[in-house]
């Protein structure tokens, strides 16, 4: 009888979280002061940033220690199932040696996997003393979880949510509010960066680069104030990494191993997440798992996009980091995967990928929300809009191991469920969804400005 759920004993649980800076062949490119071209100390990133995440943000240590306290919270829902798709599997009419894994990160109270990094976040502020936190959300997962976890240890939260997915997710606004957060639909009437944006453009559907603008420039204008990032950064990833380290130990369990590991790809701590634990088990084991980012065709700063230093926000308030990037003055196309309308890729994610070490795909939205009503259908679980990429990606790999006659494992990672994200899947069941795609001089429009600080 084929094992459907894996779960960790409480036991098994992992104390640390992972940091694959300790183990890449190339160390990422440093941050720059976007003024002197120098590399950002941590006496910078300490006024936007809590101190012990700008720690871990230049840490070069393996492994770092999980506290206590967010370890008891992270058992109201961990270990989350990795789980056999076998029902899915049979709809693709599959052979017995090719498998779908997933990992099943939608069991969190907030529905996603963003909680790993929110707790520790939100725990690190209140250890430091202080009070306030800004953050930013494009479809509103990261605003729940921060929202959630901000409660937890007593803070106020500030969220600027993108003001397309404000408005196609209610749903996750009031989920925010439940928590005590307050949420601006950005760009906001509230900062000097979102009333440029609707100067510019008094219809704005907003972007992440704008929203992370607002949350940033609120914390320079407040001293008592922290800012919060749910992706991008080395830290949130690491925080991450809990998914592939339960991974790991769960198909140890099931005397399994995956030939392909695949996750959805924003700014790169989902797809970090689970995919870091497996890359250190190629660079130190001679392991030759592909590790595979799906990224939206409207958004493909990955498989289209330039590595060059970049600012993280649309106002230029953050560092240079050296990213792939299509250009912080890009603007996104208002599809249904909000969490990965992003501009760039995180330092260390793009320093992997240039270096050879995962592989990118891009995905179309109507692709990716019929591979989930797919998975719905098959698997009970309607999924996020930004999981079903993931989720497409790994039915193509399954049909290409089919065709080519070959086993292959495959386990991709369900980053969140859509059970407040269904007007995504009103428009695909409609036939009103369309593919966006973009041509080579709308890509080049906003990488040509970047200033060419690689050669």
């Amino acid at each position: 009888m084929k094992t459907k759920k894996i779960v960790l004993p409480d036991s098994e649980l992992p104390r640390q979280w992972y940091n694959i800076v300790a183990d890449m062949p190339n160390r990422p490119l440093p941050m720059l002061h976007p003024g002197t071209k120098e590399p950002v100390s941590k006496e910078l990133m300490n006024r936007i940033f809590v101190e012990e995440l700008v720690d871990q943000e230049f840490s070069t240590e393996r492994w770092i220690d999980i506290p206590e306290r967010v370890q008891d919270i992270y058992r109201i829902w961990r270990c989350t199932p990795l789980v056999r798709a076998t029902e899915l599997e049979k709809a693709l009419g599959l052979s017995d040696g090719v498998k779908i894994y997933f990992k099943n990160e939608s069991v969190s109270p907030a529905g996603s996997h963003k909680p790993n990094s929110a707790v520790p976040q939100a725990y690190y502020a209140a250890k430091q003393g202080l009070h306030r936190m800004t953050t930013e959300t494009g479809g509103g997962q990261w605003g729940s979880a921060m929202s959630m976890a901000a409660e937890m240890f007593g803070l106020d939260l500030r969220v600027y949510m993108v003001k397309v997915s404000y408005n196609q997710k209610p749903y996750r606004k009031l989920m925010m509010n439940t928590w005590g957060a307050d949420v601006f639909a950005s760009p906001s009437d509230t900062t000097d960066a979102g009333r440029a944006a609707l100067a510019a453009d008094p219809n704005d559907g907003g972007s992440l680069g704008t929203a992370i603008s607002e949350a940033v420039e609120m914390v320079l204008k407040n001293e008592d104030a922290r800012y919060c990032l749910g992706s991008v950064m080395n830290h949130v990833s690491m925080h991450q990494t809990i998914i592939g380290e339960e991974v790991l130990r769960q198909f140890e369990m099931v005397g399994d191993y995956p030939d392909v590991v695949i996750g959805c790809f924003g700014g790169g701590s989902n797809f970090g997440g689970i995919a870091y634990p497996f890359l250190r088990e190629n660079l130190t084991k001679g392991r030759k798992t592909r590790l595979i980012a799906a990224e939206p065709t409207s958004c493909p700063k990955l498989t289209r996009g330039e590595f060059q230093y970049d600012f993280g926000d649309l106002a230029g308030l953050t560092p240079l980091i050296p990213m792939y990037t299509l250009g912080h003055d890009f603007h996104p196309a208002d599809i249904h995967a909000g969490g990965l309308r992003y501009h760039g890729a995180g330092t260390v994610a793009s320093q992997l990928l240039r270096d050879g070490l995962f592989e990118a795909v891009d995905i179309d939205q109507v692709e990716s929300l019929a591979a989930g009503v797919l998975f719905a259908k098959t698997e009970g679980i309607i999924p996020a809009p930004e999981s079903t990429h993931a989720i497409r990606a790994a039915i193509l790999e399954a049909e290409r191991a089919m065709e080519e006659g070959v086993s292959k494992t495959i386990v991709f990672n369900l980053s969140g469920h859509g059970m407040i994200d269904l007007y995504a899947y009103e428009l695909y069941l409609s036939g009103s969804l369309k593919n966006i795609a973009l041509s080579d001089a709308e890509i080049a429009k906003t990488t040509s400005t970047l200033e060419k600080l690689i050669r």
